[in-house]
């Protein structure tokens, strides 16, 4: 899945009962992640984290849909497990039911390299995020041993965020409220109208190219 395509507005069957994608995101922004298989120690974690981070999410206008290759009954069951390691009463967003692999497959979401005890492809750990005009704004694969980093989830919706609406991008290591890069299209008036503050670092090159600015509002 590329970058800028429509994400699949698929029809499926949740923890929450019966849903359509893009319907489910409504006008927001969606992250959707996937799982190699219930009752597995590092999914557990990674789905408990998101939970205790569901309020965060949820003030980005951002909507969880998590996907394992299991059954809806099984992810109810997983689902009490979870709620106990994190000492929660609640869970807020929906586990899709993929116990054939379909949408495992259709997403492109195999690792070829970690295999079940049947020999099969597990699930990678994907992450797509997904923008209000439905398309896919980021994709990261982690591969089946390795748990998500959720901090970098919610920095890199910040960062989509507003630069979806802000002529600027974010450096390395950038974090909320630090200073931004002014895109190189935006030059001039328009440069000094937007960006008064700007500063130009001087490089060797004489061109004038890295130019900061405080994160606009």
């Amino acid at each position: 899945m590329l970058l800028g395509s429509v994400f699949p507005n698929e029809e499926v069957n949740t923890t929450k009962g019966k849903l359509k994608l893009h319907d489910y995101f409504g006008d927001g922004w969606g992250v959707f992640f996937t799982h190699p298989a219930d009752y597995t120690p590092v999914c557990t974690t990674e789905l408990g984290t998101a939970e205790s981070l569901a309020a965060e999410f949820s003030k980005r206008n951002c909507k969880m849909i998590a996907l394992s290759c299991n059954s809806v009954s099984d992810h109810e069951g997983w689902i009490k497990d979870i709620k106990s390691y994190m000492g929660v009463e609640s869970f807020s967003y929906p586990i899709i039911e993929d116990s054939k692999r379909v949408l495992a497959v259709k997403f492109g979401m195999l690792d070829p390299v970690e295999k079940d005890a049947a020999g099969l492809p597990l699930t990678a750990r994907v992450v797509f995020i997904i923008g209000p005009d439905k398309k896919l704004k980021l994709s990261i694969y982690y591969p089946a041993t390795t748990g998500r980093n959720f901090d970098e989830i919610l920095r890199v919706i910040d960062s989509l965020q507003l630069t979806a609406y802000k002529k600027v991008a974010t450096p390395a290591n950038w974090k909320q409220g630090g200073r931004c890069m002014v895109l190189p299209s935006v030059q001039g008036e328009e440069c000094q109208k937007l960006f008064p503050e700007t500063e130009t670092k001087e490089m060797p090159s004489g061109k004038k190219y890295m130019r900061f600015t405080p994160q606009p509002q």
